[in-house]
């Protein structure tokens, strides 16, 4: 059942003329938790105007009496087969202790309930929530809640104090960069292939996955088809390493946001020529340092991998889930 607010405190839907307001939300809280604005205005215009992704159903602003946005919550049900809703949220630090969470978390829940009858017969749902290990109150919220702590995830980096090993290459393997328009389709069928070895993988249709990456290509001003790699046998993509100039809180940091080596080319140090190549043109753009998402519990073993490569954690994430209707679950657990 949907909490209600305390008094002075109204709710609506998100709308795009809130993003200056609710991207200084978010940056308070994460000048509070890591000392650093995570966030900016154009990202985040990109991520509210996904494809499916609707602000007016999918999130709801707490605000003040004056009009100050002091929580958001979004909840993320695109695609089929609606088995696994993302939530996500904030509360200013300012205003803690007030029930502006658990009001954002219970109206989340009830949204994501919504995705059960479009699930299939006999499918598990769940809800999942991320927080940072130190947001403890985001943690005792949800733990309240009902959601189980399940998975850690780490941000992992690297400092390019100076040159990156040369790649070593795997017989029979090119490497190119990234075509738009030609390389759309072959890339999102080799990422939803290698990804499928990933925990808590679900598969939605080809089309609409393949929508969302176009839509990050076409409206993200840091798209930068050259810094994403494809290492290549023949006509086929064998692996690939997916990289973004900077993220908002350093622009003197890169990321490599995808990074995967599809099976029959595993176990050739691929990944690992991918990521010291990667490093390289990073380091040539003078870049001071590179971070990447991993799950620490890899099915495919990756943070052994970055580990070699002189990668260190940096941040850790934790994945919490609710169970919302039992039954046979379809995401990747392990792997062969």
């Amino acid at each position: 059942m949907l909490t209600e607010l305390a008094e002075g405190f109204t709710a609506r839907p998100g709308s795009l003329d809130d993003i200056e307001g609710a991207v200084a939300l978010f940056n308070a809280c994460s000048m509070e938790l890591v000392g650093k604005e995570q966030h900016d205005i154009a990202d985040t215009r990109v991520e509210w105007t996904t494809p499916n992704f609707n602000l007016e159903t999918d999130t709801r602003l707490v605000l003040t009496s004056a009009g100050e946005i002091v929580g958001y919550v979004e909840v993320w049900d695109t695609s089929e087969p609606h088995v696994r809703v993302w939530s996500w949220g904030r509360v200013h630090p300012g205003y803690r202790g007030r029930g502006i969470g658990t009001y954002l978390l219970s109206w989340a829940e009830e949204r994501a309930r919504q995705a059960i009858p479009k699930a299939p017969p006999g499918a598990r749902v769940i809800m999942q929530h991320g927080a940072l290990k130190q947001d403890t109150s985001a943690r005792e919220l949800l733990e309240s809640a009902g959601f189980k702590l399940v998975r850690y995830f780490w941000r992992m980096m690297i400092e390019l104090d100076s040159p990156p090993p040369e790649p070593k290459w795997p017989g029979g393997i090119s490497v190119r960069t990234f075509v738009p328009g030609e390389d759309d389709r072959p890339i999102v069928a080799a990422i939803r292939e290698t990804f499928r070895d990933h925990w808590g993988y679900v598969e939605q249709p080809f089309e609409e996955e393949l929508k969302e990456w176009r839509h990050w290509m076409e409206e993200s001003e840091d798209f930068d088809p050259t810094l994403w790699f494809l290492a290549l046998d023949g006509d086929e993509i064998a692996g690939f390493s997916l990289c973004w100039p900077k993220v908002p809180e350093d622009p003197q940091m890169g990321s490599v946001d995808e990074l995967g080596v599809r099976r029959p080319w595993r176990r050739r140090g691929l990944a690992l020529a991918l990521l010291h190549h990667s490093f390289g043109e990073f380091y040539r753009r003078g870049k001071a340092k590179v971070v990447l998402g991993v799950d620490s519990e890899s099915l495919t073993g990756a943070t052994r991998l970055y580990e070699k490569a002189g990668m260190h954690v940096d941040r850790e994430y934790l994945n919490y889930e609710k169970e919302l209707r039992p039954g046979v679950d379809l995401a990747t657990r392990s792997i062969g």
